[in-house]
């Protein structure tokens, strides 16, 4: 029935990419919700995993992968093998980087283990309140294949990107304290304006979202316990300082005692003599 169709998804064009033993290929589809990407990796052993990108999402994971490249360009050689764990464990991230959209988390991170280098992106979708977070879906890009991958994704974003008027958005910042980041990135959806919180520390990372309606307010509770703390602190200087003048005073008595002591015993000495 026409009714129906509306529901179905047509695909509007694909792209594949061999790197190593790997094939990915890149799917752009439509449907009523929109455009969006599919991105799916398929093993020497025929084994698949899928991630999938809204237009939008696809033009930040575009940009990220140039990020990548250039970080993956200015790094010295990979570290012997000899010297490697001997198991095949990915060792420590050489970069990472995550995105937060709606309810889906992406999480990009390049890697090295005795095969080589590559970058691990690895999805996870928020199924609601009280449902918790799917599994997810990872898949691999050897490192020397990236700038193929970038440029197909980015042709596929220049034909079929969903051209959209960019929201006027305030730049995003960051600030660092002790061994934590703090990002604070501005965006907009169908809700509205929002900024998103992301709290990232080598081994663990989480974000809030706070709509635009009260941004005022927050800072205002920002601002009014910044305000108590300040006051809290002074008096605690301010205890600490009487604290350790009367101890002060104290020792000085005490010392003044000791002294007026001796004198009257000297004194003493010589009415008996």
């Amino acid at each position: 029935a026409p009714g129906g169709l509306q529901h179905e998804t047509q695909e509007l064009a694909s792209k594949r990419v061999d790197i190593q033993n790997k094939r990915f290929y890149l799917d752009v589809k439509q449907n009523a919700k929109g455009r969006f990407l599919k991105i799916a990796e398929v093993g020497a052993g025929g084994n698949k995993s899928r991630l999938t990108l809204s237009m939008s999402v696809a033009v930040e994971f575009r940009d990220y992968l140039g990020d990548f490249i250039e970080h993956y360009a200015q790094l010295g050689p990979s570290q012997p093998p000899d010297l490697a764990q001997a198991q095949d464990e990915p060792r420590r991230a050489l970069k990472s980087e995550f995105l937060v959209r709606e309810n889906r988390k992406y999480y990009m991170d390049l890697k090295e283990n005795q095969r080589g280098r590559f970058l691990r992106i690895r999805q996870t979708v928020n199924r609601g309140p009280g449902l918790g977070s799917t599994q997810g879906q990872t898949i691999a890009l050897p490192a020397q294949g990236l700038i193929e991958f970038r440029d197909a994704l980015a042709k596929l974003i220049d034909d079929y990107g969903v051209e959209e008027e960019p929201a006027e958005l305030p730049e995003g910042t960051s600030l660092t304290v002790d061994n934590k980041r703090f990002f604070f990135d501005v965006g907009s959806n169908k809700y509205g304006v929002f900024m998103r919180v992301s709290e990232v520390k080598p081994t663990y990372r989480n974000s809030i979202t706070v709509p635009y309606k009260v941004w005022a307010k927050f800072g205002h509770t920002f601002c009014k316990y910044s305000e108590e703390m300040k006051k809290i602190q002074e008096k605690q200087r301010e205890k600490r300082a009487a604290c350790e003048q009367l101890h002060q005073q104290q020792q000085q008595q005490q010392e003044e005692t000791a002294a007026a002591t001796l004198l009257l015993q000297g004194e003493e000495e010589g009415e008996e003599d």
